[in-house]
This record gives structure tokens, C-alpha cells and sequence, in this order.
């Protein structure tokens, strides 16, 4: 592995942010590389292997029909591209040809128009849809979706993330309640969730989940739903979906990481806290640092460290101290969102308690540093 490093010049990184696209999500088991590894070496029929392991998966997860694509951003821009252009062959070819005389307007709730990396918008627009808000940011009712859907709305899109506003948003089944009294599909984005059935339950046509993250899968997206909606999503390979195609290795990788995935035992929360209690522990004896649990904002089984920097005993800004362990070697990322009120959270799922050790030690030296 080093020679990696070594060949091209790279440091080394400590993931200590979570699943993320920044510093490629996830590391696959070694039954999934085995299963990218012989996609890779092996041919296909590729709307057959589609096809098959789209049934496939769906048997395993209780859904109607599903479909393996190229990530989740693509799942979504795919989907919005699936309910404007369904069967219509010309359109499907030429979809940003020109102004859209069919319904196009994706609605979803302010609060859910985030940037996740890239913004909701532009995988809409993607998709050839055109983003309409609903409510407020900090409030998204059932009759505020509803007051939003007009003659051109094509489908409502709910975003499930920690990235979103969590408070006075209305549940993904009140979405798709609203929805389909309106005789509209609902697209719920719920990349990095960890349950694979249970916004398809509540109503949702279709779902879209990120391969490589909470799957640990290698790159790669899972679209979920109905039979009718999933196959117009199909359709897109001959249309925006021909720029991200997903190829017979990630398909098979994926496959075999769900499979893996329902089968083995998930890491709970409460093991999170057991293996992050000796860090904070550490933490907590440092001067004008402080560290305690905290839990996912989204809802999932899912514990944190939470580190509270006092600038004004350390006398250096939480950014700074974010920047100076990015630029060390090992690089060490950490989960950044509240650094400008002096706090950053350590997500333990990828980090080893050795791993943890030289973190702690690292903070340590620039607290100290930064007083002397």
C-alpha cells in the first residue's frame, strides 16, 4: 500500500469524517472486490446483467424492481429525467434541445435544497427538471408542498440527509401522501441511509441510495421502486444516462455488497460510544478542549464525537486548527459543518483506535502550540 503513496506522491489520510465523496466513501470487504474483480475480468450481455441483478436485488429487498447506476447524484438527475420524458422516444434524445412543453417542475421542500457536495438543483436540472420550492427553510408542511404543485409539477423530491433541515419538515410519507393525491410520483435521495426498504413502505416510487456508502459497495448507486418507474429510469441509458454509465464491475460489486450487507451484523450506535469513549476521555484532559457524544442529526443508529474548541483559551480558530490537521501527514478530515461555532465531530466508523490515538495526540500538539 505504501508504495501507492510513495509512487504517486500522496499522503496518507485518517477518515475520521465519515463516508464521504471527498476522500473516496468507503473500503469495500473483500467479498465485494473479489465480485469487481471478476466483472472486470469477464464479458456480459450488459442490459441482461442489468436486468438480472436489478430483479435480483429487488427479490432480496421485498421492492418491485430495481436498478444499479453510476452513483446517487446520478440516481437522482436520472430519476427527475425518468418522469419528465417516460416513454416519449424523441424526448428522451432530446431532452436540454429546447424548452420543455411537457410538466418538468420538481418540487421539494426549501430545506431539502442543499448542497451536498454539488447542489440538488444541478442533478435536477441534469434530469431537465426546473427546482420549486416549498415552504421555508426552516418549515416544510404537508400544505405548504401541497400549496407549491401546479400543472407543470412532474414528481416531488424529498432529500433525506444530515445535510437538510431536520425540524417542522414533513415526514416522507406525509410527502408522498401529498404526491399521490396530486397523481404525482415521489423521488426520495436517501444516499447514505441505511434502511433499504423503508421509504419504498411509506409511499415513495422511487429511492435512491449510494452505493459506496452505508452499502460499503464500490462506487456505484441503487434506484429502487416501482416496476414502471425503474424502467423508464433504464430507459436513460440511451439518454443523459449514457454519461454515467456504471460498468459490469461496479454492477456486480454493488450486487454482492447489498447481499453481504443484509446478511451480516451492523455496528451499533452504542459500540460507536464504547470505541470513541477512551478518545473523549483524552480529549476532555486537554486545556480548552472539550469532547462528548453526540448522535446523527438524520435519525440514524449513528454516534459521533462531538469536539468543542475554546478559541479564546487556545487562541486559534477552529478552522484553523480544521486546516492545520488537513495539511499534516497523515491528513486527518474531520466532519467540519459547525467549525465556525468552534465545534467539529469525529465520525468513528472508518478509524481505528490506533487511528484515534494519533488524532487526540495531533490535537494535543496544536493546543499546544497554539499557547506557547
Amino acid at each position: 500500500m505504501s508504495s501507492i503513496y510513495e509512487k504517486y506522491q500522496l499522503k496518507e489520510v485518517i477518515n475520521a469524517s465519515g463516508r464521504m465523496t471527498l476522500l473516496g466513501v468507503s473500503t469495500p470487504r473483500q467479498d465485494v472486490v473479489d465480485a469487481v474483480n471478476l466483472g472486470l475480468n469477464h464479458y456480459f450481455e450488459m442490459k441482461d446483467l442489468v436486468d438480472k441483478t436489478g430483479a435480483y436485488l429487488a427479490g432480496l429487498l421485498g421492492v418491485e424492481s430495481a436498478v444499479i447506476v453510476s452513483c446517487a447524484s446520478a440516481g437522482i438527475a436520472q430519476s427527475v429525467a425518468a418522469f419528465i420524458v417516460k416513454d416519449d422516444l424523441n424526448l428522451l434524445v432530446n431532452l436540454h434541445a429546447a424548452p420543455l412543453a411537457v410538466p418538468h417542475e420538481i418540487v421539494l421542500p426549501k430545506g431539502h435544497n442543499v448542497n451536498f457536495g454539488a447542489p440538488v438543483g444541478t442533478m435536477v436540472a441534469l434530469g431537465g427538471g426546473k427546482v420549486v420550492e416549498a415552504g421555508y427553510a426552516n418549515e416544510c408542511s404537508p400544505e405548504q408542498l401541497a400549496a407549491a404543485i401546479g400543472p407543470q409539477t412532474a414528481a416531488v423530491l424529498y432529500i433525506k440527509s444530515h445535510h437538510c433541515v431536520q425540524k417542522s419538515i414533513l415526514s416522507v410519507a406525509q410527502a408522498a401522501e401529498i404526491a399521490h393525491s396530486h397523481h404525482l410520483p415521489l423521488i426520495v435521495d436517501a444516499a447514505a441511509e441505511e434502511d433499504l426498504a423503508v421509504y419504498y413502505r411509506q409511499g415513495a416510487d422511487l429511492v435512491i441510495y449510494s452505493g459506496a456508502k452505508a452499502l460499503e459497495g464500490p462506487t456505484s448507486g441503487l434506484v429502487i421502486g416501482k416496476t414502471q418507474a425503474v424502467e423508464w429510469v433504464k430507459r436513460q441509458g440511451g439518454g443523459i444516462g449514457r454519461a454515467m454509465k456504471i460498468g459490469k464491475e461496479g454492477i456486480l460489486g454493488l450486487t454482492q455488497a447489498i447481499e453481504s450487507y443484509l446478511a451480516r451484523e451492523k455496528e451499533s450506535g452504542g459500540e460507536m460510544v464504547a470505541k470513541m469513549t477512551p478518545f473523549i476521555d483524552r480529549l476532555n484532559t486537554l486545556a480548552g478542549i472539550s469532547a462528548r457524544v453526540v448522535w446523527d442529526g438524520a435519525g440514524r443508529d449513528i454516534a459521533r464525537a462531538e469536539i468543542h474548541f475554546d478559541e479564546t483559551v487556545l487562541g486559534i480558530a477552529t478552522a484553523d486548527i480544521v486546516s492545520a490537521l488537513k495539511m499534516g501527514n497523515p491528513a486527518i478530515y474531520f466532519r467540519g459543518y459547525k467549525a465556525n461555532a468552534g465545534i467539529i465531530e469525529v465520525d468513528v466508523r472508518s478509524v481505528t483506535p490506533a487511528q484515534l490515538d494519533i488524532i487526540s495526540s495531533r490535537i494535543s500538539e496544536i493546543g499546544k502550540g497554539s499557547r506557547s
